[in-house]
């Protein structure tokens, strides 16, 4: 090596020995490291790479998994910026492990340790050449058994040294990692990718719901349309008409999965758009409007021309596929307000492969029997006659967009007993509306038998689950914290417990619901001023009081005494039980009456 690349090296080295040393850090050592294992010195242009990141967790600390889960934790991501020349992909996480905590109802998925997480380098033929700095970083949260930190970004540099590009080289000829160790350790799916119970009842419950679909009013018209296009043909059952099957799903499914994938990758602007209270507000109410158009008050309406564009007689294939294509349109008053319902959820979860998949089951759901029904165009005259039984099912389907409402108003209620009260007073309305209140099909016994009958299920569903919904229990009244209030105190002569809290640290959550709900710890709470400083959101001036009171991780409870001097001895720095916190409070209580 020459003396010029050897200085290039020490300069490299220096940069990032810096750009260690001033990384922010919670407590002055960051409790993850990564290191950058390379697969070769140097890197031709215009290839794609294995790497891997060595990442050690401190003891005893763990991370989070690649998801956020039920508890609200934060999940533990790789990320590093988009280039025109550069890009890190297919990061895959090794088997996370499976460890309850006390303060957790259920196992959660960490990582502790030392484990690697692999993923390729993709250069680009025309990067430049020369030692190239890729900056990205490693988001995460670490908790142990009984506290968490708050979450922490370490810095990652993968240092590449590029060369020319090399005439037929080819990704797959690459050399791979020397130090392979997942042979006994399956890769981790990328998040939202996952095949558990949960994704399946899902694709379940969308592909019952495009079926259902089928039966609303503004479907019914396009089933001889269909019937008669493929009747038209003069074609017999076979591989021929199969093919044209397929291709009729495929257009549908094609312009409904495009929408999914938009939703999906604008996810993190709805996500946080949808964080303001009065974006849920207005979007529940658009679906609440849409859902009094289901339920007959009004309707929505296209114009003409667009469905005779989607009976217009296209020749060979690509007319099949044009008429999957159309259905959409064409089924707009009625599909509508569903899908606006489904893409905001599919939105939320912010994965473009989820909100495909979503949109594709939902397309074959709502394909599927009018496909079935082309190929077999005698099947006409065994369709159900249309009536007014299927205006019953519009008005099931617009109550479920108000089912859909209520759920985006949930970060709005308080409580979740509340949650579960709103819901039940949905279905509860839901079936006294369909069941006795709508006068469709009164000739028809027995579907007045099946409207009463789903009437009953809804209402019982409704009062169960609002006798076993636990009753709000008043806690520990918190205010939160401002600057001055502990100066007040202090001159009052009134003990303070100073509560170190977040959204985020599973111990803190736990402790709200498990002792500070307790009646021994209320009763004792209103001898002090209780404070509680919420840190799910940092602000700079909490930075001063996290200082102060050298406070590392959540939870931490601080008793101060009456001249607003902490009593060091009672600190709780962990999830304790209520009969520790009620040993410190009176500990706290006697050392005041002195």
């Amino acid at each position: 090596m020459n003396s010029s690349n050897i200085m290039k090296h020490l300069l490299i080295s220096l940069i990032l020995l810096l750009a260690f040393l001033v990384s922010p850090s919670p407590s002055g050592a960051a409790t993850v490291q990564v290191e950058v294992i390379q697969s070769r010195s140097q890197y031709p242009a215009g290839g794609s790479y294995p790497i891997q990141f060595l990442v050690r967790v401190n003891n005893p600390w763990y991370i989070h998994g690649t998801e956020a889960g039920e508890e609200g934790l934060i999940p533990t991501i790789f990320s590093f910026p988009d280039s025109p020349v550069f890009r890190v992909q297919d990061i895959k996480f090794p088997a996370s492990e499976k460890k309850r905590f006390e303060y957790t109802k259920n196992p959660i998925e960490v990582f502790s340790g030392e484990f690697r997480v692999h993923a390729s380098v993709i250069i680009s033929r025309k990067a430049p050449v020369g030692e190239q700095v890729i900056k990205g970083k490693l988001s995460s949260q670490a908790c142990s058994a009984k506290s968490c930190l708050p979450p922490e970004t370490v810095p990652v540099f993968l240092s590449l040294d590029i060369t020319a590009p090399v005439a037929g080289t080819k990704s797959e000829n690459l050399p791979i990692l020397e130090t392979e160790d997942r042979a006994s350790v399956p890769d981790k799916p990328m998040p939202g990718s996952t095949t558990g119970a949960g994704l399946w009842l899902t694709l379940i419950g969308i592909f019952l719901g495009g079926l259902a679909l089928n039966l609303t009013p503004c479907i019914y018209p396009l089933i001889p349309i269909t019937v008669s296009y493929f009747g038209g043909r003069g074609e017999k059952f076979g591989g021929k008409i199969i093919l044209h099957g397929i291709l009729y799903i495929s257009g549908l499914a094609f312009t409904n999965s495009i929408l999914g994938v938009t939703a999906s990758l604008s996810g993190a602007m709805l996500g946080t758009i949808l964080q303001n209270p009065i974006v849920l507000i207005v979007v529940a109410g658009i679906l609440i409007g849409l859902a009094t158009s289901f339920f007959g008050l009004w309707e929505l309406r296209i114009p003409s021309g667009l469905t005779n564009m989607a009976s217009k007689n296209f020749g060979g294939y690509f007319g099949t596929f044009f008429m999957g294509l159309t259905l959409g349109i064409v089924a707009a008053p009625c599909l509508g307000p569903f899908i606006l319902g489904l893409l905001t959820y599919v939105g939320q979860k912010g994965d473009p492969l989820l909100g495909f998949l979503y949109f594709f089951v939902l397309s074959i759901g709502m394909g599927l029997p009018l496909a079935v029904l082309a190929m077999f165009s005698g099947a006409l005259e065994k369709l159900p006659m249309s009536g007014a039984w299927m205006e019953w099912i519009r008005k099931l389907l617009g109550w479920v967009l108000v089912g859909m409402a209520g759920y985006l108003l949930q970060p709005l209620i308080p409580g979740s007993s509340e949650r579960v009260i709103l819901f039940a007073m949905i279905a509860a309305a839901a079936g006294v509306h369909l069941g006795w209140l709508d006068r469709s099909s009164q000739d028809s016994h027995l579907f007045s038998t099946v409207k009463k009958g789903l009437g009953i299920i809804l209402i019982i569903g409704a009062v169960s689950s609002f006798f076993v919904t636990p009753r709000h229990v008043e806690g520990v009244q918190w205010t939160p914290y401002d600057k001055g209030m502990l100066t007040q105190a202090a001159n009052e002569k009134r003990p303070v417990i100073l509560d170190f809290y977040a959204d985020w640290c599973g111990p803190c959550k736990a402790m709200e619901t498990n002792v500070f709900t307790a009646p021994e710890v209320v009763k004792l709470s209103k001898n002090f001023q209780n404070i509680r400083l919420d840190l799910t959101k940092r602000h700079p001036e909490q930075d001063i009081l996290l200082k102060r009171y050298q406070v590392r991780g959540v939870p931490t409870i601080i008793f101060l005494n009456s001249q607003g001097r902490e009593e060091k001895e009672l600190r709780i720095e962990s999830y304790v039980d209520k009969g520790e916190v009620l040993k410190k409070m009176r500990q706290m209580i006697r050392l005041s009456s002195r």
